[in-house]
C-alpha cells in the first residue's frame, strides 16, 4: 500500500515489507490469466512473442528463460557512482508495488518470490547512470535483476547497518534461492520508471526540510540583529492571498522570533530582501512543492509497464515514459536554487559590515591579522554557481537512441540524479550560514537560545584565530536536517 504523501512513501520505504491482499492477487491472476490466452491465441506480444525495443517486429526467442536473460544481460550497461541505497530499496518497493495493480501480467506466485528477497532486506547494487527514463529506467532496474538472479553485488542487513558483498552469497545468507527469469517477469521488472521516481521522492522530502531550515535560519539572523519582525506578521500573508506556503513559512520564522519588533522600532525600516522577502521565497517553494506531490503520489501508485495486461485485453502503450517525474525534477531544481541562493545572500548580510549591525567584516577576530569568514563565503557563493549551472530543464536536453524508436526521452533519472547533487551543495550552504549566524551571535554576546542553535555554537566556537571550517559547516548541516526531520515529522500532504 502506497502511503498518501512523498515524505510518508520515502520514510516507510526505509522498513516496509510488500503484501498481497486477496484482492491484489485475484487482479493479477486475472492479468496473468489474460496474457496466457493471448499467447495461446496467437497474438503477438510484445517481449514475449516478439523482441524487444525497435526489435518488437521480430520473433522472441522459443526459450522464455533465455529471452528474459538476453533481455537483463543486455540492459546491464550501466556506469558511474551505485545509486544510493535508500534510493534502491525505494525503487524496488515501487516496482512491487506497481505489480500488484495486475496489469502486469505477472502470477501471484513470481511476485511472491521476488517479495520474499525484498523482504528480507536483499538491495542490489544499482550503477547510477545509463537510463534515458523512456522506456522506464531500463539499465539501473536490469542491473536490480541480475543480482536477484544471483550475479552482481547485493547490500543485506547486517546489525545496525548494511554490509556489501557478491550477490549469490548474499541470497545464501538470507536463505533464498537466486531468481530464474522468464521473459514476462523480466519485462515487467525492469520495464518501469520506479528508479527515477525513487531519486525524486526523496529529492522532494529533502526540499521540504530545507525550507524549515532556511526558516529557522531567517528567524535566528531577524532576532540576532534586531530586524523588523512585519514582514512576518499574518496580516501580510492574508493580504498576499493568503498562499499556504507563505503562511507556513512566515509562521517557522515567527518561533525563532522572542521579540516581534515594529519596524519603527527594528533597526532600520526595511531589510534587505533575503531577510524582507525570505517567506515569500521559500513560501513559493512550498507551494510549487505541494503542487508537485499529487503527480509523484499518483505516479507511485500507477502502472508503468508495457504492455498494459488488463483483466480482459493486452494493451501496447507508453506508460513506461517518466516525463512526469522529468518535469518535476526539472522544478526541483529551481527550487533548490531559490533556497541556496537565499541562504548564500543571508552569509553576505552577517559578513558585511554595513549590514550585520558594525560586527568586523568577514567577522574576523582581527581584520587584517585574520581574515574570518572569508574561505566560507567563498566557498558557498562557489556551489551556489554549480547549483545555478544545473538548474537548466533535462527534460530538454533529450538525445533520440535505439534506432530511433525511442526518439522523444525524458531523461528523468539524468534529472533527478542533477538534484540529488544540488541538495548536497545546498545543505553545505545552509550549514555555512549556521555557522556564521553563531559566529555573528558570539560576536554581540547575545542572541537567541535553542537546543539546536546552541548545538551550532557548540560546534563552532567563536574564532579568535583562522582555522578550518568544513568539518564545521558539515556538522551543522547534519543538526539542521535532523532537526527538520524532527519539526514537520509526521505530517501529511501538503497544500
Amino acid at each position: 500500500m502506497i502511503e498518501a504523501s512523498a515524505v510518508q512513501i520515502v520514510d516507510a520505504t526505509r522498513h516496509a515489507t510488500v503484501e498481497l491482499t486477496a484482492a491484489d492477487e485475484e487482479r493479477m491472476a486475472a492479468s496473468a490469466v489474460t496474457l496466457e490466452r493471448a499467447v495461446k491465441d496467437g497474438c503477438p506480444v510484445y517481449g514475449l512473442t516478439r523482441g524487444f525495443g525497435p526489435l518488437g517486429e521480430f520473433a522472441a526467442d522459443d526459450d522464455s528463460g533465455e529471452h528474459g536473460l538476453n533481455l537483463i544481460n543486455h540492459l546491464c550497461a550501466g556506469h558511474g557512482p551505485e545509486l544510493a541505497f535508500g534510493s534502491t530499496r525505494l525503487m524496488l518497493r515501487l516496482r512491487l508495488e506497481g505489480m500488484k495493480r495486475g496489469y502486469s501480467g505477472v502470477h501471484p506466485d513470481r511476485w511472491r518470490s521476488l517479495a520474499a528477497i525484498y523482504n528480507v532486506g536483499f538491495v542490489p547494487v544499482v550503477p547510477s547512470r545509463g537510463s534515458v527514463s523512456a522506456s522506464g529506467d531500463l539499465v539501473p532496474l536490469a542491473h536490480a535483476a541480475r543480482a536477484f538472479s544471483g550475479q552482481g553485488e547485493a547490500w543485506v542487513p547486517a546489525g545496525q547497518g548494511h554490509v556489501r558483498m557478491p550477490a549469490r552469497q548474499a541470497l545464501a545468507r538470507l536463505r533464498r534461492r537466486p531468481v530464474q527469469w522468464e521473459a514476462r517477469d523480466a519485462l515487467a521488472f525492469v520495464n518501469g520508471s520506479s528508479t527515477s521516481l525513487a531519486v525524486a521522492l526523496e529529492n522532494h522530502a529533502l526540499i521540504r526540510r530545507l525550507a524549515w531550515i532556511a526558516s529557522a535560519i531567517t528567524g535566528w539572523i531577524v532576532e540576532l540583529l534586531g530586524a523588523s519582525g512585519e514582514p512576518y506578521d499574518e496580516a501580510v500573508v492574508a493580504a498576499r492571498g493568503g498562499f499556504p506556503g507563505h503562511a507556513r513559512a512566515a509562521g517557522w520564522i515567527r518561533q525563532g522570533l522572542t521579540e516581534r519588533r515594529t519596524a519603527a522600532e527594528a533597526r532600520s525600516l526595511q531589510e534587505r530582501y533575503s531577510l524582507r522577502c525570505a517567506p515569500q521565497v521559500i513560501g513559493s517553494v512550498l507551494d510549487h512543492l505541494g503542487s508537485t506531490e499529487a503527480l509523484l503520489v499518483r505516479e507511485a501508485r500507477g502502472c508503468t509497464d508495457n504492455p498494459v495486461v488488463a483483466s480482459d485485453a493486452v494493451w501496447h502503450a507508453g506508460n513506461f515514459h517518466a516525463v512526469n517525474v522529468g518535469l518535476v525534477a526539472d522544478l526541483q531544481a529551481v527550487l533548490v536554487h531559490q533556497l541556496a541562493f537565499l541562504a548564500e545572500r543571508q552569509i553576505a548580510v552577517l559578513v558585511e559590515p554595513g549590514a550585520n549591525g558594525g560586527l568586523p567584516p568577514l567577522l574576523a577576530a582581527r581584520p587584517g591579522a585574520t581574515s574570518g569568514l572569508a574561505g566560507l563565503q567563498l566557498a558557498a557563493s562557489a556551489m551556489l554557481a554549480e547549483i545555478r549551472q544545473r538548474s537548466g530543464p533535462a527534460t530538454t536536453t533529450p538525445v533520440p537512441t535505439n534506432l530511433s524508436n525511442q526518439d522523444i526521452v525524458p531523461v528523468a533519472l539524468i534529472g533527478a540524479l542533477r538534484v540529488a547533487e544540488q541538495l548536497d551543495l545546498a545543505g553545505r550552504i545552509v550549514g555555512a550560514v549556521a555557522v556564521a549566524a553563531g559566529q555573528a551571535q558570539q560576536l554581540l554576546g547575545h542572541g537567541p537560545s535553542s537546543a539546536w542553535t546552541s548545538r551550532i555554537i557548540r560546534i563552532s566556537p567563536r574564532l579568535h584565530a583562522d582555522r578550518p571550517l568544513a568539518d564545521e559547516v558539515c556538522r551543522a548541516r547534519d543538526v539542521l536536517f535532523a532537526e527538520a526531520a524532527e519539526s514537520i515529522a509526521g505530517t501529511g500532504p501538503w497544500p
